[in-house]
């Protein structure tokens, strides 16, 4: 019953109504970080009540046919009404208690996506460059823009590891899931007997923290600019321009961040702070989130980056998401970035889950499915 859940949405509708006016206001035109801020919730909540307005128009929809059900000459037509009506209704409130689950606050923020080879040898850096590409194609699609900021090539064309920014609102929302221990089984080129290879590569997903969400006390870094260069020690730049940022040298805290893709050192050096404050806000997450981690494993997992979570076979031209049994024969779509299936099949796995520890309102709660923390 959505009974329980009705103060919560009209207290949801009041705070709509009272950002569609402020949106008008000169003053908060003028600041432009509360504007995005302010048109961000507003866009959040405009499906919200518009479907809760849905919900109380079929309710009275439901009294007034209830009133016709026993009359002589309406009643046939007003139960027939009343029969579709109460379908509406329970497929709103089933809705509206999908709304009101817990959000995550981090799901619309950019992020940083970190991707290293595993075991594997040149096979596992062959691996990382696909998961690279399958990513390039999945942002684009999904209206996303993906830059790489650091990466070290291999000698066979491949990756050892590489770091990128994906900037859009939602971006964190749609690639959380990917955090984990990555597994591809296929025959190598190199290979003359056709044997099957198993390689594996690590993705981290780090939301991107702000200044505001973590301060990096300038104190506490040693930054180095150096020349980037390609594989092979090849020179790839001849300024120095490369940055290497090292939070507290020598301490167990140690953190070291590089940037080198760019051609700028400033942009570079921005760039490596971004890493850097995104991978303390994700430690801090971490440490929140052990304490209360046991209370919160459910079946589908818990998206530890020390579990495999998904296989990509492809001799079978098979995917198997291990967290939730998910099995798709589309392996070459997958790799060519059509992820949105595994991935909308993730977030509904993730939100019945969550629907189990739901609370009233719209307070913060991690997903089952998205814990990873620390760099890839």
């Amino acid at each position: 019953m959505l009974a329980p859940m009705i103060p919560t949405l009209d207290h949801l509708r009041d705070e709509f109504e009272a950002l569609e006016r402020s949106l008008a206001d000169p003053e908060l035109l003028a600041d432009a970080g509360r504007y995005r801020e302010a048109t961000q919730r507003y866009g959040d909540l405009k499906p919200i009540v518009e479907r809760y307005d849905r919900y109380r128009t079929v309710l009275d929809a439901i009294t007034a046919a209830r009133e016709l059900e026993n009359d002589d000459e309406y009643g046939a037509m007003a139960r027939e009404e009343l029969a579709d009506l109460e379908q509406q209704r329970d497929a709103l409130e089933e809705a509206l208690q999908r709304d009101l689950v817990p959000k995550d606050p981090f799901d619309g923020k950019n992020v940083i996506v970190e991707i290293r080879a595993a075991a594997g040898g040149d096979e596992a850096s062959l691996f990382a460059r696909n998961l690279l590409d399958m990513y390039r194609r999945f942002t684009e699609q999904e209206g996303l823009h993906l830059e790489v900021i650091d990466s070290a090539p291999t000698e066979v064309g491949g990756l050892s590891k590489v770091s990128c920014e994906v900037t859009g609102h939602g971006a964190y929302g749609r690639l959380k899931y990917e955090s984990g221990v990555h597994r591809v089984q296929r025959v190598p080129e190199t290979e003359t007997q056709g044997r099957i290879h198993t390689s594996t590569a690590t993705v981290a997903v780090l939301p991107e923290a702000e200044d505001l969400d973590v301060h990096v006390d300038p104190n506490d870094y040693r930054v180095d600019v150096f020349r980037a260069s390609g594989p092979g020690g090849q020179s790839v730049n001849t300024t120095d321009s490369a940055v290497r940022i090292t939070y507290k040298p020598g301490s167990d805290e140690e953190i070291i961040v590089t940037c080198q893709d760019g051609k700028s050192q400033i942009k570079n050096k921005e760039k490596a702070l971004n890493v850097l404050r995104a991978r303390l806000l994700e430690r801090e997450r971490a440490r929140a989130q052990a304490e209360a981690r046991e209370a919160r494993l459910v079946q589908i997992g818990t998206g530890d980056r020390s579990e495999k979570i998904r296989t990509y076979n492809v001799p079978q031209s098979r995917v198997t998401d291990h967290r939730i049994g998910f099995t798709t024969r589309n392996l070459a779509q997958v790799l060519a970035g059509d992820l949105g299936e595994i991935v909308d099949a993730l977030s509904d796995a993730d939100l019945a889950a969550r629907m189990g520890h739901a609370t009233h309102g719209m307070e913060a709660s991690e997903p089952p499915l998205a814990q990873a923390g620390g760099a890839a």
